[in-house]
């Protein structure tokens, strides 16, 4: 296989040639290397390279995985990789070297694939933009000028980039799914604890899971096969699934009753492109036979992120101060930027009663979400209500922090309330804009039912293909 083959399969696809002996994973590698080589100089994706330890894995013997040899990125951010530093974006929450694999990266490697190195994020994953002072801003292969989105904005971009044909991404408020609009990927946030937690005390509050952004549904699939289910210690559990995901892509989904909606939690409304692109979806679903009404949530965004604010804020001043037990003093000037200081001083301010209070009215709205889905499968609404803005125009480095927050409800609001339930939530990109930036399409199940969005997202895959669309920045 030439190198200029590379990029035009996906993981499986991939590991089929392995198989066949008509590749090897170090060929592979060495294709991956080069593109990282080649595009990183122009996106910033890829922040810590460890090729020399990837030749030496894909040189011997790898585990007869889904993903055998398959060269794959972990996201800087909470993933432990043994020997390999974490930086979460920040200057003061430091690891040099991890002593051991988080159990969601010892689950990646039993697939077979053979990691290259780590993914840019922003610091704590706390914005929807991949931009710090640590690591600077990640490009989007589409137009590097505008954001690649966040917090696992590297790994979209590296994915899109044909770096890699699929990413470890992790998703608290639309860290998976935001990337994956902007980058024209396939973003699949899966059920609460569905995947090991990999930062186990910052991951208290419930909103964040772990998995991959890919190129094609089928990876998507794969991957959540390899590595679901719990492990050692965990207090809850996803249910179970039924059978393999990867077997529900190629199924038909039925005739399912999808609701869809174009509000917003600001209640500014979307581009009039996004919102044609939804209504082209609307006409798509009702062709291949589904029942599609308009319905929104009917509920008090404003409340709903009043009570998120307390809960959040609260467990990030809780994540500080553990950093700050671990290295013995507190963050000097500097080492925290002001998103992140906002937040730990924010904390600082809230009494017990507040953020229980907080945890309670989420309690009471989560419940008015999930009863939306009592006679509806599928909720349906654009991933983002605006394309890809400008990396300078949404910069929390140079934007004054109430511009940037005023300017992020603008763009960002769909993505979280799924967070807070647990339900899983897939970003697909349906579209492309005018520009020839992605349009991403947000589509959210009953919980635990990954199963149904596999299936529609197949379906889809098959209607309106994607996996052909090739970025400027590209392979």
């Amino acid at each position: 296989m030439s190198f200029d083959d590379f990029s035009d399969h996906d993981g499986l696809g991939l590991a089929a040639l392995v198989a066949k002996g008509e590749v090897t994973p170090a060929e592979l590698t060495e294709a991956a290397i080069a593109r990282v080589e080649r595009h990183n100089p122009t996106l910033n994706a890829v922040v810590y390279q460890a090729f020399d330890e990837a030749r030496a894995v894909a040189a011997g013997p790898l585990p007869d995985g889904p993903f055998r040899g398959v060269p794959f990125l972990i996201k800087d951010l909470g993933a432990q990789v043994k020997g390999w530093p974490r930086t979460s974006g920040s200057h003061f929450a430091c690891v040099a070297a991890d002593r051991e694999d988080s159990e969601l990266v010892r689950r990646y490697r039993a697939a077979g694939v053979v990691l290259l190195g780590k993914t840019n994020t922003p610091e704590f994953g706390i914005p929807g933009v991949t931009q710090s002072e640590r690591l600077g801003p990640c490009g989007n292969p589409w137009n590097p000028e505008h954001i690649s989105g966040g917090s696992s904005g590297g790994s979209a971009a590296a994915v899109a980039a044909g770096m890699v044909p699929m990413a470890h991404a992790s998703d608290g408020l639309g860290s998976i799914r935001i990337p994956a609009a902007n980058c024209g990927l396939v973003g699949m946030k899966t059920t609460r604890d569905r995947t090991p937690a990999c930062e186990i005390a910052a991951g208290a509050v419930g909103f964040t899971v772990d998995h991959v952004v890919s190129r094609t549904v089928r990876d998507s699939a794969a991957m959540l096969d390899a590595t679901d289910g719990p492990q050692s210690g965990d207090p809850f559990q996803a249910p179970a699934k039924a059978g393999p995901y990867l077997d529900e892509v190629g199924r038909a989904p039925g005739r399912l009753r999808i609701a869809w909606s174009a509000e917003t939690p600001s209640g500014r409304p979307m581009s009039d492109p996004m919102v044609k692109a939804l209504h082209d979806t609307v006409e798509v679903l009702t062709r291949l036979g589904h029942e599609v009404f308009e319905r929104g949530l009917g509920i008090d965004y404003r409340d709903l992120y009043r009570a998120q604010g307390l809960v959040s804020a609260s467990n990030f001043s809780a994540v500080v101060q553990r950093w700050i037990t671990d290295l013995g003093r507190e963050p000097a000037a500097g080492e925290l930027g002001s998103l992140a200081r906002r937040g730990w001083e924010a904390g600082l301010r809230i009494t017990g009663q507040q953020a229980l209070w907080g945890w309670q009215q989420l309690r009471l709205i989560n419940r008015q979400i999930i009863t939306r889905f009592e006679d509806i499968d599928v909720y349906l609404t654009p991933t983002m209500s605006q394309t890809s803005p400008r990396i300078d125009w949404l910069d929390p480095l140079t934007v004054p922090i109430k511009d940037f927050d005023k300017r992020q409800a603008a763009v960002y609001g769909t993505t979280p309330p799924f967070n807070f339930t647990g339900q899983p939530s897939v970003s697909l990109p349906l579209w492309q804009s005018e520009e020839g930036l992605p349009m991403g399409m947000m589509f959210t199940a009953r919980f635990a039912d990954e199963a149904t969005l596999f299936r529609l997202a197949g379906q889809l895959e098959k209607e309106l293909p994607w996996k052909d669309r090739r970025p400027p920045v590209w392979g």
